[in-house]
């Protein structure tokens, strides 16, 4: 630029550059033209669109979070934000796009629904747990561990289906009102959880965690993708529909 204008417009200092005084006047000149083409340019890049998808705690933590980098970088105008909670929330009030509900979900007419995974609980726990012991094969060796209990309190289906005909478990138990409280408590290996496999499958090619029953049970319950009809962000929203699925169909 120097040589272009034939003028000086830097001192050389030791620890840098100065400004001399005509760099200081062509500096003072130039700095609106070059703040309105910087404006310029901002303007024509895409505007982020920002859309909320409401979860459940356990969905976030255990299998979401893990997967939001590959969204990020897949569909960085796409500005996700996480609304974490057992409450339902609404679509209207909360300004949620998107949710992913667990259950057999009843929606009004104005919703649409669609099947996103099936629940398939697998009993998992440390195997520094079973250091010095064998992993139990049959009921009696079972009540000898503590059970891990969340919320849904499915451990006497699980048990009923596993060992027919035995009688209630007598174990010690531990009670957690969140999935991924039971989970991480399992990985700390104090005891035995039930948990849905998809959420500790991370866990258990690790080996933070191991399968202690062959039995994997499948619900009547799932979790479900629910969104308004007449959506805001239909466009976003159906990338983040097919990116939730895609992610489901390959783990």
């Amino acid at each position: 630029l120097e040589a272009r204008l034939q003028l000086r417009l830097f001192e050389r200092l030791p620890r840098g550059l100065a400004l001399t005084d005509a760099g200081l006047r062509y500096s003072a000149s130039i700095r609106s033209a070059l703040a309105m083409i910087d404006e310029a340019t901002r303007l024509l890049r895409p505007q982020a669109t920002h859309l909320t998808v409401s979860v459940t705690p356990t969905f976030a933590s255990k299998w979401l979070i893990p997967r939001l980098g590959h969204f990020t970088q897949c569909y960085p105008d796409i500005d996700l934000r996480v609304l974490a909670s057992d409450r339902l929330s609404h679509f209207n009030t909360d300004g949620v796009d998107l949710a992913v509900r667990y259950g057999t979900p009843e929606v009004g007419t104005g919703l649409n629904c669609e099947l996103l995974m099936q629940q398939c609980l697998v009993a998992v726990a440390s195997p520094a747990l079973f250091e010095g012991a064998a992993p139990p094969t049959c009921f009696t060796h079972l009540q000898g561990f503590v059970m891990l209990h969340d919320a849904h309190q499915y451990w006497p289906q699980y048990l009923a289906e596993c060992f027919p005909g035995h009688p209630a478990m007598s174990a010690r138990n531990l009670r957690f009102n969140q999935t991924s409280l039971a989970i991480d408590a399992a990985i700390d290996g104090q005891g035995i959880a039930l948990a849905n496999q998809a959420f500790v499958a991370r866990d258990l090619s690790a080996g933070r965690l191991v399968q202690v029953l062959p039995l994997r049970l499948r619900l009547d319950k799932a979790f479900y993708l629910v969104w308004p009809r007449k959506a805001v962000q239909a466009q976003a929203l159906g990338i983040v529909r097919d990116w939730l699925r895609d992610q489901v169909d390959s783990s």
